[in-house]
């Protein structure tokens, strides 16, 4: 990812994000599953200064260009058996930053389809991201942050990894 110059605060998010594969409103939990075409791996990079500190929003703070790179493959939902079981991780430099699961996500993948299309129509080719375990730079004490040269490493079972240097 290429961060803006006055970027003071970027952080890093391994998520789990998924594709709607055909158009769904007002869904139900029971029928949302069969509303997602499949998953891949997401680095919901944030800069949190601009999240944070320039009037709410966090919108403004996870939209830059470059951000959110997704990938490296979009696996279709029949070939993923437990999207609320995989194990997540995301290393900076080498150095392990997040370890967990899907499991522990607040909201499984049904419930968030269904929540929001109680709200917009959704898509085929929308993207949603679903969370990210502990283990952000925000979060630690003290805070630690992206800068240029250094090297995300993420991970997700079953959906390969992905790097970047920002």
């Amino acid at each position: 990812p290429i961060f803006p110059a006055n970027a003071k605060k970027a952080d890093w998010e391994v998520e789990l994000a998924f594709a709607i594969g055909k158009r769904c409103k007002h869904v139900s939990r029971s029928e949302a599953a069969s509303h997602v075409a499949g998953y891949m791996i997401m680095n919901d990079i944030s800069e949190r200064a601009w999240q944070a500190e320039r009037e709410g929003q966090w919108v403004k703070g996870k939209s830059y260009d470059t951000f959110a790179p997704t990938g490296p493959w979009f696996v279709t939902a029949d070939e993923v058996a437990e999207p609320g079981n995989l194990k997540m991780t995301l290393d900076v430099n080498g150095e392990r930053r997040q370890n967990g699961s899907t499991s522990t996500l607040i909201f499984g993948i049904e419930e968030i389809v269904s929540y929001v299309s109680q709200f917009m129509t959704l898509e085929p080719g929308d993207i949603i991201t679903t969370g990210t375990p502990p283990g952000v730079g925000w979060g630690m004490k003290p805070p630690v942050f992206l800068k240029p040269g250094d090297v995300m490493r993420l991970e997700i079972e079953g959906l390969g990894h992905q790097e970047q240097t920002v």
